[in-house]
């Protein structure tokens, strides 16, 4: 029995078994905390599998086009979107996402990459201490449509940022931590197809066998269990934990880039 090229039956599953659970751990991450699904199984993919940089980056954006839908409608299911901050960021990100998109096309994005995780790890360290020392005060986020536009275009310039951007900044703007979390993975659906389309387009369905196949199983497996952590969790913890691995996945940015 054959679906999408490959036969049901002769396939080697135990072979895609770790691309299942690198799907389904990077999913339960980037569920609870609106972050780092590309990140970690790019480097888990790259540094671990042994998988070649262009294919694993491919495999990573394909596999987002639907983890982020399962993820935006668990979200949605579980209240952790906020109307009103959704569209807000909706329309820049994705302007944004596809500027960035036609405009870096052709520039070498590796150059200010660095620079972009710097920035990170120092917001990662903010957000952890915030957590540690003071309680959370939640206020209403201002500065969203500028930031939707950099995140996005950030996103598409570089292969990835938009969860790390737009989830820290909204955070230190005060925003309720699973409101901001629900939200920001739910405008990441529109804003992956948005800058996907041609490449999935001239990618094929096909590709969908093999390791692409692991990570959509495991993350669509895990996408409800993470929307339902983000609710449950205190406004404590998630600033303490989003600043744990947003720190620790820039720094380790940093080092692979320099290295």
């Amino acid at each position: 029995m054959e679906v999408f090229g490959f036969d049901l039956f002769s396939y080697d599953w135990a072979g895609l078994l770790p691309f299942i659970l690198i799907g389904f751990a990077a999913q339960m991450i980037d569920g609870a905390l609106g972050m780092a699904f590309g990140v970690i199984t790019n480097t888990l993919l790259v540094g671990v599998m042994g998988v070649p940089p262009a294919m694993a980056s491919q495999r990573v954006h394909v596999v987002e086009c639907f983890t982020t839908a399962t993820s935006g409608i668990s979200h949605l299911l579980n209240g952790n979107i906020d109307k009103k901050l959704f569209f807000r960021l909706l329309i820049p990100g994705v302007i944004g996402g596809v500027t960035g998109a036609y405009l870096l096309s052709s520039i070498d994005a590796a150059t200010i990459k660095p620079f972009v995780l710097l920035y990170l790890a120092g917001i990662g360290i903010y957000l952890l201490v915030r957590g540690i020392v003071y309680p959370p005060t939640k206020r209403e986020a201002k500065h969203v449509a500028p930031l939707g536009l950099v995140g996005g275009f950030l996103d598409a310039a570089g292969g990835g940022g938009w969860g790390p951007v737009v989830t820290s900044n909204l955070l230190i703007q005060g925003a309720e931590p699973r409101k901001v979390v629900g939200t920001v993975n739910s405008v990441e659906f529109f804003l992956t197809i948005a800058i996907s389309a041609t490449f999935i387009f001239h990618l094929g369905i096909a590709d969908l066998a093999g390791a692409t196949a692991g990570l959509l199983i495991g993350g669509v497996i895990a996408a409800p269990f993470g929307a339902l952590a983000a609710k449950h969790f205190s406004p404590k913890l998630m600033l303490v934990l989003v600043g744990f691995v947003l720190t620790a996945t820039s720094l380790y940015g940093v080092w692979t880039a320099l290295t």
